[in-house]
Parts: structure tokens; C-alpha cells; sequence
């Protein structure tokens, strides 16, 4: 193995502004102790191999990866302003660390790129993308999906009153699952604490096979489902309200007022206690169901951006700030990655 040494000179240079400053060379970015071409190298490595790999094979520290690829992003954004163009959107947070610590992320649900992160999880951080997007850029978004935080929705509603709030179908799914979660407990603790040990074991046995979709049920899990249907009509009740409240996302938009006032009013019947709470939750939130399913709003790429971004959290254990995570998140969501050297 050799060893090769370029060196080359880089005057200073007097700057009315800055005062002494370095010239800018071809080779490297500006505050780099590394060439542009090994920053492209560790960046583009960043988003597709592990800490330990990416150490040991290019000998760079971690934190020192943090700074490259926080060069690398600000450069490419620079570039090209990820802001541009947004028509549809979607808002969500994900937690990046123990100790309710999150990031929020803004989402083109057009192109599945992630336009925008930032530490913080309030109204303030909201405002903060719209700060950056400007006043007539957010007047050309036409819908905005999120959940029901009252921290996004109010900060749209000041922002770009008219854009349509979509209340997106993930979040709304999500409620009745947990609502058949809590179904399950409780009858569960009912059963543990009245000393029906078996019955227990199997209603805790039956967790997955209740949330999963149907579609993706193992052959055990359904046989599981069928035993359910058969000795408990209640849980099996809360199991049917659940999916035929996932069931309106995939009808006619037309259809979607009369299926979710069917399914409200089927809920508050059921006396199913988390159910006729979740019947509640719906109802407040009946008119952004509505606009989505009218858009035919799909959150597949804001959920598949947190997903990805969940990924790249465990990948960037040891960063000494979110500011390093959210630069790779940029680098690998964004579009901005820049091409393997010498392989373009």
C-alpha cells in the first residue's frame, strides 16, 4: 500500500467583510480540511453503510462524518432550493432520542422528497418552515396532510388558510388500532387477575393477529382469528370496527361522508368504551377525512420517509447533535446525494 501526499497552496486572501480570509479552491469546500471528491465519497457512503464500516474503510471519524455531511447538504440546498414548487404536503414529527426529543419533517407528496427538517415539535417550529417557504409560496399549497396536532393545524390555518387540512388515513387507522389494543388488556387483566390463565395466554397470543392487516396475516394468525370470532364476540366486535373503518379509505371518495358517519354512529353503538371515545375523536376530525379522501390523499411517502429516517437515527448513533442526523436524512430523502465519485 502507498501512502500519496498532494499538497497545494492556498493563499489568503483580505475581504472587506470577513476580513483574512482562505481563497476558495476547486478541490475542497469551503471550512474543509478534506477534498470535495472524499466528501462526496463519505456522504454518498453515509446513507448506504454503517458507522463502523464507513470508519474503518475511509479511517474518518464519526463526528467528523457529521461535518461533511452537513457541507455536503448545504451545498446541494443551495444548489437547488427544496422549497420550490410545493404543491402538497404533508407534516409529521418522529422521535430521534429518549426523553420526548423529535424532529419535525415536512414532506412533497408529489415527488416523495423530504423538503425540510427541524428539531422541535410545537407550533413554533411550524412556523419556522413557513418563515423559510414565504408568504407566497405558502399561499400556492393547496393540501396539507398531518395528523390532528393542534400544533400543525393551527400554525396552517395562520399561515396558508387555503389550504385544505387533510386529516391523512395512517394517523386515523392508527387510533383504531390502539383503541383494539386497549380492548385486548383490558380483557386480558379481566381474565389474568380472575386466575384464567389459559384464556390469558391466548388473548395476549392474539395481539398481532387482531392489528396486522388481514391481507398480511400468517396462516397461524388467521386460524388464531377464527378462534376469536368464535369465543369472544366482543373482542372480535372492536377487531370488525377497525377495519371497517380502514375499509373507507379504500372506497370511492364519494362514498366517504356516509361510510364515516355510518361507522361514528356504528361505533357509539357498539358500547365498546375506546371505541365510542375513538367515535368521538372521528367525529372532530370528519371534515379533514373528508378532504383527503376527496384528494385521495395516500400518507404512504410521509410514513415511508419516517420509516427510512428511523433507519438512518440507528445509523447515526453518536452524532453529538440532531443538527448531523437531519443533514443526512436531507442527503439520503432529499435528492441531493451526490454521486459516487468517479462512477457518475
Amino acid at each position: 500500500m502507498f501512502r500519496v501526499f498532494l499538497e497545494a497552496e492556498t493563499p489568503r486572501v483580505v475581504c472587506g467583510e470577513h476580513q483574512v480570509v482562505v481563497a476558495s479552491v476547486p478541490w475542497a469546500r469551503h471550512d474543509s480540511r478534506q477534498t470535495r471528491v472524499f466528501e462526496d465519497t463519505v456522504a454518498w457512503m453515509a446513507t448506504r453503510t454503517s458507522k463502523s464500516t464507513l470508519e474503518q474503510l475511509l479511517r474518518v471519524a464519526w463526528r467528523t462524518v457529521g461535518s461533511i455531511v452537513a457541507r455536503v447538504v448545504a451545498e446541494g440546498v443551495a444548489a437547488r432550493d427544496p422549497l420550490a414548487g410545493l404543491v402538497r404536503i404533508g407534516i409529521d414529527e418522529i422521535s430521534y432520542k429518549k426523553g420526548h426529543r423529535y424532529i419535525t419533517i415536512v414532506v412533497d407528496h408529489d415527488s416523495g422528497r423530504l423538503v425540510w427538517a427541524r428539531r422541535g415539535r410545537d407550533e413554533a417550529t411550524v412556523h419556522a418552515f413557513f418563515d423559510e417557504l414565504g408568504e407566497e409560496r405558502a399561499a400556492q399549497l393547496e393540501l396539507v396532510s398531518a395528523d390532528a396536532a393542534k400544533w400543525i393545524s393551527n400554525a396552517v390555518k395562520k399561515r396558508c388558510p387555503r389550504a385544505r387540512l387533510c386529516m391523512d388515513p395512517f394517523h386515523v387507522v392508527a387510533w383504531a388500532t390502539k383503541a383494539l389494543d386497549e380492548v385486548r388488556r383490558s380483557l386480558w387483566n379481566e381474565v389474568r387477575l380472575a386466575g384464567k390463565k389459559m384464556l390469558a395466554k391466548s388473548l395476549k397470543g392474539m395481539r398481532w393477529a387482531i392489528l396486522k392487516n388481514p391481507e398480511n396475516l400468517t396462516a397461524h394468525q388467521q386460524t388464531k382469528l377464527s378462534e376469536l370470532e368464535r369465543t369472544n364476540r366482543h373482542l372480535y366486535r372492536a377487531y370488525l370496527l377497525k377495519e371497517k373503518l380502514r375499509a373507507i379509505f379504500q372506497e370511492h371518495p364519494d362514498f366517504g361522508p356516509i361510510l364515516i358517519d355510518d361507522w361514528i354512529a356504528m361505533a357509539r353503538r357498539s358500547r365498546i368504551a375506546p371505541f365510542v371515545k375513538l367515535a368521538d375523536t372521528v367525529l372532530a376530525s370528519r371534515q379533514a377525512i373528508i378532504d383527503a379522501l376527496d384528494a385521495e390523499l395516500s400518507n404512504a411517502r410521509t410514513e415511508s420517509a419516517n420509516t427510512k429516517i428511523r433507519l438512518l437515527i440507528r445509523m447515526a448513533f453518536g452524532f453529538h447533535s440532531p443538527h448531523a442526523l437531519i443533514s443526512l436524512a436531507m442527503l439520503r430523502l432529499g435528492g441531493i446525494c451526490p454521486p459516487l465519485p468517479g462512477r457518475a
